[in-house]
């Protein structure tokens, strides 16, 4: 029977235990898994689910219990004509291998899940939509919204239909929100969880400098995104993270664009975002090249003070401090650098100045989600979480938006940036670029 090598059964324990201090001993939690997809497709589980079990079984559930301390995993039952098919998975029929397994207290039938939470007074369960393969709660609050608004589709969501069925049968029950719980959770990332960002960081990094060593004229965007999924995959990724930005020239300005099907074009820039899922985690990353391997001289004077930005703040971000606290010490850091800068336009300098004046470089958490969970933006940030720094800077006039985004971890002294080895200054990306196969087009004949 499959089950996960990342993690240490006591690991999900664990956090298991942190949710029953959380929840006490009135209540419990009950938590659904992902349901199949009815596809020939690799089975991702939420990410709410596989942070409590590292269970990826489709069609399970689990029930933590406040008061005896003591959690239950209901699975459904062993069908022999799928195991043949597709090998063996974890099922409720062999309770006592699978628990030693996976170290959970009880396994159960699916069937069982309505009497054991019959005489429930206080159910907390996840409200918001479970995080499934390239989902992050942002995309799917939005996929919410568009059903919503659609008057033919206005079907509940698996959470609010689980809720209405434990409804149904704990009718004394009142019901909280566990996601606020497990989001402060997953913020913290442990030793375990760090060492599988550090992984996906540097295998973010190994497709983004593939990629530009690579680029040429006359490629389209999608064979750039094809060199890092050969990565991806060589480094044991299921997948991507989420889906790959690969733009070039104009196309930039769609901060999220995702076509990929246009040709790269000498003089223009090209914009990669994308990152492996690699054990349920992911990474974050922003590089901009130019398509002829010599940034221009405009290129260089916005994209070199980005960089020179982002590293500032890489040099000075560190625990115990708030992003609104470094922000304004970056600014101060680089405010001399601006007033010297050569900028050529007014607005440029007016968009520099933005940037450096804002907080948009502290963008989001990253994790077993790119958009992860968690709230760090208006605290002193802690040991343990992880985020994207992606400073960022627009000119309108122009349709000109410019990045530089890595994904860092705060430490107890400072930081560490997973995705490092991917060249950010322009004189070292110009030279990742000369170190390409000698017969480039040879190379991408196959792609």
């Amino acid at each position: 029977m499959y089950y996960q090598k990342d993690f240490p059964p006591e690991e999900f324990q664990q956090r298991r235990q942190a949710i029953m201090d959380r929840i006490g001993a009135q209540a419990i939690a009950v938590i659904g898994g992902a349901g199949s997809t009815g596809a020939f497709d690799y089975f991702r589980q939420t990410n709410e689910f596989y942070y409590l079990t590292g269970v990826e079984v489709p069609h399970a559930y689990l029930r933590i219990d406040g008061a005896t301390r003591r959690s239950t995993l209901y699975l459904p039952h062993h069908d022999p004509k799928h195991e043949r098919s597709e090998g063996g998975q974890l099922h409720c029929d062999l309770p006592e291998a699978v628990s030693a397994l996976i170290g959970m207290e009880a396994i159960a039938p699916l069937a069982q899940l309505a009497s054991d939470v019959q005489r429930s007074s206080i159910i907390f369960a996840p409200q918001a939509p479970g995080e499934g393969r390239q989902a992050c709660r942002d995309t799917l609050r939005n996929q919410r919204k568009l059903m919503e608004a659609d008057p033919w589709d206005q079907r509940p969501s698996r959470e609010a239909h689980l809720q209405a069925r434990l409804a149904a049968v704990a009718t004394r029950a009142t019901f909280a929100d566990l996601c606020p719980l497990l989001d402060d959770l997953r913020l913290i990332k442990s030793e375990r969880e760090l060492d599988l960002l550090r992984r996906a960081g540097q295998v973010t990094a190994q497709a983004v400098c593939q990629a530009m060593r690579h680029t040429r004229a006359g490629l389209f965007e999608f064979q750039l995104a094809a060199l890092a999924d050969g990565v991806f995959s060589d480094a044991g990724a299921r997948s991507a993270g989420y889906r790959a930005i690969v733009a070039s020239g104009a196309n930039i300005w769609n901060a999220h664009y995702y076509r990929n099907n246009c040709l790269l074009q000498a003089g223009d820039l090209v914009l990669m975002d994308y990152a492996p899922d690699l054990g349920c985690y992911t990474s974050d990353i922003g590089r901009m090249w130019p398509v002829n391997g010599c940034y221009s001289a405009v290129q260089r004077e916005l994209y070199g003070f980005v960089v020179a930005y982002h590293e500032v703040l890489i040099q000075i971000i560190r625990p115990g401090v708030t992003v609104a606290e470094l922000a304004r010490e970056a600014a101060d850091c680089i405010r001399p650098l601006w007033t010297s800068w050569d900028f050529s336009k007014s607005c440029y300098r007016e968009a520099a100045r933005n940037m450096f004046e804002s907080t948009v470089a502290f963008t989001h958490p990253v994790g077993m989600a790119v958009h992860d969970v968690g709230e760090y933006r208006h605290e002193p940030l802690r040991e343990g979480v992880v985020f994207a720094l992606d400073p960022q800077l627009w000119v309108a006039e122009e349709s000109l938006y410019v990045r530089v985004e890595d994904t860092l971890a705060i430490t107890k002294f400072g930081n560490e940036v997973f995705t490092d080895a991917a060249p950010r200054r322009l004189d070292e990306v110009e030279a990742e670029m000369k170190t390409g196969i000698p017969d480039r087009q040879t190379a991408l004949r196959h792609i």
